[in-house]
């Protein structure tokens, strides 16, 4: 298995998509960026610390590539958006892909300018990878465990 990082708003719609993806064994939302250790909720919702609202995702490169989901990362969220994403305006809000390594990165740079190609003014960043920080427990599978959707990403097709 292996794992990609990715911010596009509110991680509780990130992962909401992202956990239907064939091919995504798990996912955690929770917070990378910042200077701080294991910041809380509280503390990231400021939009001070320099975190973004982050999911780990899990998965297995032979049923789905890393390509592909940063394919669907596209399609899930308003990546135009520079302030945050619908409602949720804010620095811990912003989209963000975290590569690992510089094939990841390369690749990420690749769809970002297949992306422009077809008009799009993309606003998401691609940055190296930081350490990842788990949100607290009531966080994770948020909108499953309520028998809710999303209320700022709706997957479109775009690819």
């Amino acid at each position: 298995m292996k794992k990609a990082y990715f911010s596009a708003g509110c991680f509780w719609g990130v992962e909401y998509y992202f956990k239907r993806l064939k091919g995504v064994t798990k996912t955690v939302v929770g917070f990378m960026g910042g200077d701080m250790e294991s910041p809380s909720y509280k503390q990231v919702k400021t939009g001070t610390t320099g975190h973004l609202e982050t999911i780990e995702v899990e998965y297995d490169p032979e049923l789905v590539s890393y390509e592909a989901l940063v394919r669907y990362f596209f399609e899930i969220h308003n990546f135009e958006q520079v302030d945050g994403q619908g409602i949720d305006i804010g620095t811990q809000y912003l989209s963000a892909i975290w590569f690992n390594d510089t094939t990841e990165r390369d690749t990420a740079i690749k769809v970002f300018g297949e992306l422009m190609q077809m008009g799009y003014h993309p606003a998401t960043q691609i940055r190296q990878a930081m350490p990842f920080y788990s949100a607290e427990d009531y966080h994770q599978d948020y909108l499953d465990e309520r028998g809710e959707t999303p209320e700022c990403h709706v997957w479109r097709k775009i690819f």
